[in-house]
């Protein structure tokens, strides 16, 4: 584990591996262990850096409301620790979002983008209204919020099949403050549309979702790469591919990355 100090808030990340980097951001509950089983592949070619965002994982809060800017920021203050000047970035759920706003920050750092799970629009006035119950709940009963946040994220048909797994991203899960929790929601609330990205920026983009996905409308969250030379890749099952489609996701990425 290495850190760095932003805006006197520890950022904690690894660096594995040389190549081109690639940038792995993780999702709302979740921290950079999410993507250990991929590390030791994408560095056989690549430098893989992960991070922890803003209040997740062994990151610490920043404020009462972590906006996807903020995100953006402390990714783009490793990245200058690390001189890095370009790299792949992959996004899961929020981490995608954290990249779409880092898209726009900091375009030229850009070598290319994958929104795995995850959407370029910002929230509905439902989902918006989702997120302040959502921040009630977790105050209310923060074991029972990240219990449900967690198996809710799964297919239906994959909760009994991958009961192990869901405890162990539970139990990570728990490891969030509350704080994190309520700072990272009040972000998303407030996030911008960045839909106009997947049309007009120039670098290889890649749109991976599941079409039982239990957060993401899937057809409501393909419509917006029409017309774009975004690529699709569709899986069978829920919002967590990383680990319902492990080897299938294993496959589409490390063929992303050598394709740019």
């Amino acid at each position: 584990m290495k850190q760095i100090l932003f805006k006197n808030t520890n950022i904690s990340y690894s660096d594995t591996g040389k190549g081109t980097a690639i940038v792995l951001l993780h999702g709302f509950l979740e921290n950079k262990g999410m993507w250990d089983f991929y590390i030791p592949e994408f560095a056989k070619k690549n430098r893989v850096i992960t991070i922890d965002l803003l209040g997740q994982g062994e990151t610490e809060c920043l404020s009462y409301v972590q906006t996807m800017e903020d995100n953006a920021d402390a990714v783009h203050a490793v990245l200058s620790e690390l001189r890095i000047r370009k790299a792949i970035f992959v996004g899961h759920s929020m981490g995608g979002y954290v990249a779409l706003a880092f898209a726009e920050l900091y375009p030229d750092t850009i070598k290319g983008l994958v929104l795995l799970n995850s959407t370029a629009r910002a929230d509905s006035e439902e989902r918006k209204t989702n997120r302040d119950r959502a921040i009630k709940a977790v105050k209310q009963s923060f074991m029972n919020f990240v219990s449900l946040s967690i198996a809710n994220l799964f297919s239906e048909s994959n909760r009994e099949r991958l009961s192990y797994e869901i405890e162990s991203v539970k139990k990570e899960a728990l490891k969030t403050p509350l704080q994190g929790i309520v700072a990272s929601l009040e972000g998303m609330k407030i996030r911008q549309d960045r839909e106009v990205l997947l049309h007009l920026t120039p670098y290889p983009k890649l749109l991976i979702l599941g079409e039982k996905d239990p957060v993401l409308n899937y057809e409501e969250t393909k419509e917006q790469i029409e017309n774009t030379a975004v690529k699709l890749v569709t899986f069978p099952d829920g919002h967590m591919s990383h680990i319902e489609n492990q080897d299938q996701l294993l496959i589409v990425l490390l063929a992303f990355f050598k394709s740019i």
